[in-house]
């Protein structure tokens, strides 16, 4: 399997991980050659709900012997799709009631910068430095990471780049901006969160100026941060909303969310303002209702932030200089770059899966299934400051 993964496969690195799948279940993954694997990142927080959960499966088993893909989304009225956009409605706040299902994040990304532009009728963004919203040439147009971006341009013009949780940058927003799109906490670049209120002076310098507020709650939201969405921390309601990765229980799905009135600019003058084959596919819209139903019902938001206090408790050590984020969405920091390779790469061999962050180096990246035990957490904890326990000066 390994020569034919190096030979037929597209490598996105000199160097994948390439262990070899045989199962997975719950919060641990299985190689080819039976070792056990504990899995601190789920999928690069995808796998909300862990591995091989019932829930989902029994969602994806029961909606492939009704029906799978009929017709290109918005055109015939399916159930999984519409309890969906319900159940998502029912968790966020009047103002984001419309919910427009695609493929992806990076998908959901596209169709809301498209959709602020047609509604403001500018076409000016603002985005932040080192930010991540996706790997189209459209979402790279407003990531504001040149050394991921600089082999691919030219992108798409008419983006302006802050400095995220920099006030004064926000007077770079005016009355040319269509929408200003941010990460309500941003991963790639560290996991930063946002101090002194500065989501809420975002929101208030776009009603100043009529732009429109995208929040990216990709990673953040369904219940990663202690919240069912992270936004919810910081008295800051977007006009529009991005989300995917961890709302489909490890199946492939995104959507943008909008007001009625906002959304409804994308159905006429022109007609099919954005359209998608397969979004919203029936298979996988039932799979993301059963997961978000779980998380809710379960009220897995709020153990995620027991959770998040357990491995503060346990990932004490000299040798990391902070950790970063909220929930199960956490960053270790540490020293430097080689190191934070050598944790990574050693955990790895001691059944121990972790990652790292796109842009900071020292970073470790923690974001476990909201499904993992305490008894689980405390194991990979202990593993991970055994490693940092044989690093010499």
């Amino acid at each position: 399997m390994k020569e034919d993964f190096f030979t037929y496969n597209a490598q996105t690195t000199p160097h994948p991980l390439s262990i070899a799948i045989s199962h997975a279940n719950g919060s641990f993954i299985y190689d080819t050659d039976g070792k056990e694997y504990l899995d601190f990142v789920a999928g690069v927080s995808a796998n909300s709900l862990g591995h091989n959960h019932p829930k989902v499966n029994e969602a994806v088993t029961s909606q492939l012997s009704i029906y799978t893909h009929v017709m290109v989304y918005g055109e015939f009225i399916q159930k999984p799709q519409l309890e969906l956009c319900k159940k998502l409605a029912e968790t966020l706040p009047n103002e984001l009631s419309c919910v427009y299902l695609v493929n992806s994040g990076t998908e959901a990304t596209e169709g809301a910068l498209k959709l602020v532009k047609r509604y403001t009728n500018r076409s000016e963004i603002i985005a932040a430095k080192n930010a991540y919203h996706g790997n189209t040439a459209g979402a790279m147009s407003v990531c504001g990471a040149e050394q991921q971006n600089r082999a691919f341009r030219p992108l798409v013009p008419g983006t302006k780049f802050i400095q995220y949780n920099n006030e004064e940058d926000l007077q770079k927003i005016t009355t040319a901006t269509a929408g200003v799109i941010l990460e309500t906490i941003q991963g790639g670049a560290g996991f930063i969160t946002s101090k002194n209120n500065y989501l809420e002076k975002v929101r208030n310098r776009c009603n100043e100026v009529g732009a429109l507020l995208i929040l990216d709650e990709i990673q953040t939201g369904v219940g990663r941060t202690g919240k069912i969405w992270g936004f919810e921390h910081y008295n800051c309601i977007p006009d529009v909303m991005i989300t995917g990765k961890g709302l489909g229980g490890g199946m492939p799905i995104g959507a943008f969310i909008a007001s009625k009135a906002i959304m409804d600019t994308l159905k006429d003058n022109p007609k099919l303002g954005h359209i998608t084959t397969f979004g919203g596919h029936p298979v996988i819209a039932n799979a993301a209702l059963a997961t978000l139903t779980e998380i809710t019902d379960s009220k897995l938001n709020i153990k995620a932030l027991e959770k998040e206090l357990i491995i503060r408790k346990h990932l004490q050590h000299p040798r990391i200089k902070e950790i970063r984020g909220k929930g199960l969405m956490l960053a270790l920091i540490l020293e430097s770059p080689e190191i934070t390779d050598f944790v990574v790469l050693t955990a790895m061999k001691k059944g121990l899966i972790l990652f790292w962050l796109l842009y900071e180096k020292t970073a470790v990246r923690i974001t476990p299934p909201l499904t993992i035990s305490n008894d689980e957490l405390i194991k990979g904890c202990n593993i991970l400051t055994n490693i940092l326990d044989t690093i010499e000066d």
